[in-house]
């Protein structure tokens, strides 16, 4: 028996390519993979098993889908922010819990003591939390350090991670996150550090480079200098933008080549248009937007018009998103967003894999792409997007070998 030559048999296959059926379904299907690689995939019907030598698994009726992707996650801090959710639920503002050393400054102090074997092992639990629901590429932010130290701590607690767990880890520098007190009342003095000797350290641990543009973060022309400082380095560009208002973040992003923008609820026709032009993926947080009580929406319809792929994430983070089920975010995009379940799927496979930079390898069910494979326990696609509160995978499959069994 060749374990390395594998037939899926008996599938519904979701493959997500664009073109054809919708979810790109191909219905009572056989898809096979070689050392870890899609083969072929078709109609069972146009497939000759009988000269197949290799491990056969058979489907009956279930949904074999392309490994979900999370594409902006800020998964490695240390500490908790559940005191000051219930400060916040008493009616303490979070003005005033900053002012008591809250807020993301208290992630970051917590995040700098905690050692890396600390910081490893509960994002550990989260990432496993994650691939039990189907999840097989994410992304991991640095952006609680604010230091060159503990930036870099992160960075290698992401690398572990990648390394030890069958997860493919994108590593995002965002050392422009937020400013640290020690640099309170002088930000072009931090962003010369973030683009300079923070930039040169973190580049060798890290695929992309992101910076926080918004009023309580950076402005507009520190925002292209962290652009710039990281595209000279050579790594992808990424943007947290117009999140709470319009600073034109993501229009600058798109013009500088990145390969996303993300948040974007306050985002107007000329940044969708740049986007547009460019191929910039919208990445939609609806974790974010639900627990900060935001009330405008990401701009869908203008994305739809002009053809701007939607990517959706958990945006899982200690302060705005404390999530951790990408199922749950396709839900919220469609109950709070609107998007179709179809748009929702794309957001967790395809387009979440654009958004990254990974759409050659992973993403859609192809010849020639990774067997990162979900079985699902759904009678239609849309129930994904549909359901709250349970799981519905089967097992995951990591370049073909199975990893997580779930319901």
């Amino acid at each position: 028996m060749d374990n390395n030559h594998q037939l899926f048999l008996d599938f519904h296959l979701i493959t997500m390519q664009p073109d054809g059926e919708p979810y790109g379904l191909v219905r009572d299907a056989a898809l096979v993979v070689r050392n870890g690689v899609i083969d072929w995939l078709g109609s069972a019907t146009e497939f000759n098993k009988q000269d197949f030598e290799g491990t056969v698994i058979k489907g009956e009726g279930r949904f074999l889908s392309p490994g979900l992707i999370d594409c902006h996650t800020h998964l490695v801090w240390g500490g908790s922010r559940a005191d000051e959710w219930e400060q916040r639920l008493s009616g303490v503002s979070y003005e005033e819990i900053a002012r008591q050393g809250g807020g993301i400054l208290s992630t970051v102090r917590a995040t700098r003591e905690a050692d890396e074997a600390t910081l490893y092992a509960a994002a550990r639990d989260r990432i496993e939390y994650l691939m039990r629901q189907g999840v097989t590429t994410l992304e991991i932010k640095s952006g609680y350090g604010l230091e060159i130290e503990t930036e870099l701590k992160m960075l290698r607690v992401a690398t572990d991670l990648r390394d030890s767990m069958p997860v493919d880890v994108v590593r995002t520098f965002l050392g422009a996150h937020a400013l640290p007190v020690e640099f309170a009342g002088r930000p072009d003095e931090y962003i010369d550090l973030v683009c300079g000797e923070m930039m040169t350290a973190a580049a060798a641990h890290c695929e992309a480079v992101d910076v926080f543009c918004e009023g309580i973060g950076f402005d507009i022309e520190q925002t292209r200098r962290v652009l710039e400082a990281g595209k000279s380095h050579g790594r992808q560009l990424k943007i947290h933008a117009e999140q709470l208002s319009n600073l034109g973040g993501a229009g600058l992003a798109a013009e500088m080549g990145a390969v996303s923008a993300d948040h974007l609820e306050y985002l107007d026709e000329s940044g969708v248009q740049a986007m547009a032009e460019q191929g910039t993926v919208a990445v939609l947080l609806p974790g974010a937007y639900y627990f900060i009580h935001e009330t405008q929406i990401p701009p869908i319809d203008l994305f739809r018009q002009y053809g701007v792929p939607m990517a959706v994430a958990t945006d899982a983070n200690p302060g705005s998103s404390p999530v951790a089920s990408l199922s749950l975010m396709m839900n919220m995009a469609c109950t709070l967003f609107r998007l179709t379940p179809e748009e929702a799927w794309a957001g967790v496979t395809r387009n979440a894999a654009a958004a990254l930079g990974l759409g050659q390898r992973v993403g859609t069910l192809e010849v020639g792409k990774q067997a990162d494979l979900v079985v699902w326990n759904i009678n239609s696609p849309a129930e994904l997007a549909y359901g709250i509160g349970h799981n519905p995978c089967r097992t995951v499959y990591k370049h073909g070998e199975a990893q997580v069994y779930g319901a």
